[in-house]
């Protein structure tokens, strides 16, 4: 199981809407970044993610679930370069972890959200996780 951060401006797609989406989920399309892509390619049914919200709120406020594999992106206007996964929210995270928590915890001064901040689809590890999780009052973080 590995897990993933997805940025969304709020004003274009928020938590509320991937919630609103319920339990099929939505496509998570529009990336046109080929380091994005190829992380969208590694993921797994099953692996979670956490929802962040960029430009307003800069705070990690959701936890996803991958829930149908890469497939070619459906606004990619037959540009087959571009693919997206499918994904459905899982839980709120009780108290949103701000990117300037996030910058202030050293043990979370390697995270692709600090190092790679413009990456809309970013790798996160076990350990990131886990602190993260516990930063927002996850008790029993989803795996």
């Amino acid at each position: 199981m590995a897990f993933w951060l997805y940025k969304s401006e709020p004003a274009k797609w928020s938590w509320q809407m991937q919630k609103d989406a319920g339990e099929k989920g939505t496509e998570w399309t529009g990336v046109r970044n080929y380091l994005a892509r190829n992380n969208m390619r590694a993921m797994k049914i099953g692996d979670k993610g956490f929802f962040y919200h960029s430009n307003e709120g800069l705070e990690i406020v959701g936890i996803t679930e991958v829930c149908a594999l890469s497939h070619p992106d459906s606004t990619a206007e037959g540009d087959a370069r571009w693919d997206c996964v499918d994904i459905r929210a899982v839980m709120d995270i009780p108290r949103p972890v701000s990117l300037k928590e996030i910058k202030e915890n050293p043990k979370l001064a390697k995270m692709s959200l600090v190092t790679s901040m413009r990456l809309s689809v970013q790798p996160v590890t076990d350990d990131e996780w886990i602190e993260v999780c516990r930063m927002g009052g996850v008790d029993n973080p989803p795996r």
